[in-house]
């Protein structure tokens, strides 16, 4: 049954190679998310020289990082090359065709996460936003986010927890024996294993955000134009039969609130270094993690 929820990781590069022209006007969660972690960048005190947008899409968190480190070399890396080509034609064309210019511009890179394709040691903070739900075993990326950091180097990241779409996936519940959403890891669980892979003194937090909608498929195309649909290895292949779709809309139907059918996104953020002493309270024990749990009304 485990292995019916592993991503399809083929897949994933074609839904977001698909999805990369229809992507910025669908993400709004995204882009939403981003600037949250960028207010809490601001209470991070640190000054990198290269840094790696791991899951840089089109490239809305590359230009906000530009502008909050200026000075710094950014390597934009995601697994679809749709996606680095949308971002990479915002850069103003006289930038690109510069020579001397050509030291500063951002590099971008097609790559997996759980291979990156860059040295040991080789930059000094990753940014990854909404990203490391597309990898299946996150004991063998994290092990490998923590190789290519410096010393002193920052992880800092987003991604979804398992109360995400709990709604579609209660909906989907019983309608067939294939896998509808994909499956997320919870808050502590990857705590735990950014601790296996060898950070240091890591930071977690979780929050609620309820997106609204007029209906199922308004729903349902977005998060397709999004390329973030399911891609699971025990996903159904075939069309939806018109009793099942009537039988989901139905069940979806007893969420509606005030009109509008909600679907739920637990955000979960982490921050960790490597190689930073741990902090310790006074009587000597190690803080492993922060937990702050908040709601967030619909966007």
């Amino acid at each position: 049954m485990a292995e019916n929820f592993q991503v399809d990781k083929k897949g994933v590069r074609q839904a977001f190679d698909r999805a990369a022209k229809s992507y910025d006007a669908a993400a709004a969660l995204q882009r939403e998310i981003n600037n949250r972690m960028m207010e809490r960048l601001q209470y991070i005190k640190h000054d990198p020289k290269t840094i790696l947008d791991l899951g840089s899409g089109t490239g809305y968190g590359t230009r906000a990082l530009r502008t909050e480190y200026s000075k710094a070399h950014i390597v934009a890396l995601d697994l679809a090359l749709g996606m680095l080509m949308s971002a990479r034609v915002q850069t103003p064309w006289w930038k690109r065709n510069l020579p001397l210019l050509q030291s500063r511009l951002d590099n971008y890179v097609c790559g997996d996460a759980d291979r990156l394709p860059l040295k040991t040691s080789s930059v000094d903070m990753i940014w990854s936003n909404v990203t490391l739900q597309w990898c299946n075993d996150l004991n063998v990326t994290f092990a490998e986010l923590h190789r290519v950091l410096a010393p002193e180097g920052l992880l800092m990241f987003s991604t979804f927890g398992p109360d995400t779409l709990k709604e579609l996936r209660q909906a989907f519940s019983g309608l067939d024996g294939h896998t509808h959403v994909n499956r997320f890891t919870d808050m502590h669980d990857i705590g735990d294993v950014m601790m296996h892979a060898g950070f240091s003194a890591p930071v977690m937090d979780m929050e609620y955000i309820t997106l609204t909608y007029l209906d199922l498929m308004s729903l349902l195309k977005e998060i397709k134009a999004m390329g973030a649909h399911n891609v699971t290895m025990g996903r159904r292949h075939g069309m939806m039969g018109k009793s099942e779709w009537a039988k989901l809309q139905s069940i979806y139907e007893q969420f509606r609130r005030e009109g509008r059918l909600p679907a739920t996104f637990e955000v979960v953020y982490g921050h960790a270094w490597v190689n930073q002493k741990n902090l310790k309270t006074s009587d000597g024990s190690q803080i492993i993690q922060m937990h702050i749990q908040r709601k967030k009304g619909a966007l």
